[in-house]
């Protein structure tokens, strides 16, 4: 298992990148963040590190995933981008897709090999997320996928307990069928 590639912790260790490098850095980012599907291929054929992360630990997938953009996103699973890094705040793509409610994207990503399950050290899963922004049609998506409607999160939250406590009644009426039907 490849691990995802390490930022140095201190700012001061990463090399003085002249202003056009900058720019550069800046365009990819923006070309995931506003869909350019077209761009990022030809990058990636060109040797772009499909897990290039910026400032917050964001992965290009994470910004395609967040923005809504699944043919960027599948242009960078084709390249090879891991769903599964998390950034600084512990999120994966996956849980950013469902936040926005973005099925195409949750749906993309399960498909290369996202975690349903998987979280970040809140222990907030996709589902969980999807749950508490009462993204009803993510949860059904997630739970079709096998993700189990009973998992805690760090503090010891269930999925059900977070959804009433966001006042997500949609989603708190689908997770009790889902748990009836145990």
């Amino acid at each position: 298992m490849d691990l995802p590639p390490q930022r140095p912790a201190n700012p001061a260790q990463l090399p003085d990148l002249d202003e056009d490098t900058l720019a550069f850095v800046r365009r990819v980012f923006q070309y995931a963040r506003t869909g350019a599907a077209g761009e990022l291929s030809t990058l990636l054929g060109q040797g772009l590190p499909p897990n290039l992360r910026n400032e917050r630990g964001d992965s290009l997938l994470m910004l395609a995933c967040y923005h809504g953009h699944p043919e960027a996103a599948r242009a960078l699973l084709g390249g090879g981008a891991d769903p599964e890094i998390l950034n600084d705040a512990g999120q994966t793509p996956l849980a950013a897709a469902a936040f926005k409610g973005d099925a195409a994207c949750v749906s993309l990503l399960l498909a290369h090999g996202a975690g349903v399950d998987n979280a970040g050290p809140n222990g907030k899963t996709a589902l969980m997320i999807a749950a508490m922004f009462n993204r009803v049609e993510i949860a059904r998506l997630l739970l079709e996928h096998g993700a189990d409607a009973l998992v805690l999160d760090a503090a010891g939250m269930s999925i059900r307990e977070a959804a009433a406590k966001m006042g997500a009644q949609d989603a708190v009426a689908l997770l009790d069928s889902r748990v009836e039907l145990r």
